[in-house]
Order: structure tokens, then sequence, then C-alpha cells
């Protein structure tokens, strides 16, 4: 019983971290990488659909995106969908391909990007602490007696201290590569 609640625990503990790392994949570097337009859909033939499945995004270079839709006629909803995103990107086409340049980073703008990693990883931490309780709380409800819930407790205790240092770790990745000039 106990060995089931601490798996369970655990996975859910993995699955938050794994959630705050595409979280922190969004936010952008100053690099250009594809998953930074995962997030954005655009209208395709009436419905929504991600950008990747509308068209090929390549890396241009260091600092351009290059999004080269499906279909001719795609080329000016596309344009639409990156603008209107939250990234304050602004698209250029030329023919059937957009490019995507993506500015430098300011200092400024920079230490707002390590607030909002901060807040990401309060999240995160945050989940796992109520992964956490939750677990403790099986421990309690199942018929088990004082000293088998305190050391599944202990056990619970130490996979959310080894999740949370693990969050501070990709906290300070991210930071690091944020700060990068």
């Amino acid at each position: 019983m106990i060995n089931e609640i601490k798996q369970d625990a655990e996975h859910r503990m993995k699955m938050s971290i794994e959630s705050l790392k595409n979280a922190l994949q969004k936010l952008r570097t100053g690099r250009a990488h594809t998953s930074l337009l995962d997030h954005i859909e655009v209208e395709f033939y009436g419905s929504p659909t991600p950008l990747s499945q509308a068209a090929n995004i390549s890396v241009i270079d260091a600092r351009t995106l290059g999004v080269t839709p499906w279909d001719k006629n795609m080329v000016g909803p596309i344009e639409k969908a990156i603008l209107m995103s939250d990234l304050g990107l602004n698209p250029a086409t030329t023919g059937t391909l957009i490019r995507i340049p993506l500015p430098p980073l300011t200092e400024e703008r920079r230490r707002d990007m390590v607030k909002v990693v901060k807040g990401e990883g309060e999240n995160a931490k945050v989940a796992i602490r109520n992964i956490r309780r939750d677990a403790n709380q099986k421990l309690k409800d199942a018929e088990l007696s004082e000293d088998e819930v305190r050391r599944g407790e202990d056990v619970i205790q130490k996979i959310t201290d080894a999740m949370t240092s693990e969050v501070d770790a990709v906290l300070a990745s991210k930071e690091k590569e944020l700060m990068e000039i």
C-alpha cells in the first residue's frame, strides 16, 4: 500500500516537473528555436489548428525562424496568428516564406523573464507540495499503524525534497540561459 502511494506521488511530481520544463521552453532566450511557436494556433479551413500542423517551422539562423505554410492561402492567417500571440514577434513575409526575426533581449526584459521563470518555478513547487499533502492524506486514510504512516510520510518527504531540488536546478539553468548575452 505504501509503495503504491509512493509511486503514484513520485509519478505525479515528475509530471509537474515536465510541465514546468514545457512552460519554460516557451520563454524566449534570444535564440531561435521552433518550440517557441508550439502554442500558436491558426484558423486552418475553419478550425483552430496548431501552427506546426499548418506549416513547416524551421530555424534559419540563430535569431530568425522561418515558417513555410503548406497552403499558399494560409500566409495571411499564419502571419496574423503570430502577430496576435503573446510573444511580441513581428513576422515579415517574402513570397510564401514568413521570416520571424527575434529581437535581442534587453537587460530589463531579461530581468522580467527571470521573474516569470521564478513564478513558474513557485507554481511547480506548490503543485509538488499539494501532491505530498494528498499522498500523506492517503497514508492516513489507509488502515495502517502509526509507525507505518510515519515511515510512509518520511519516504514521501524525501521524494518531495528531491523533486523540489530538481525544480531549483531547472530554474537555475533557465535563469543562467536568460541572463547570457
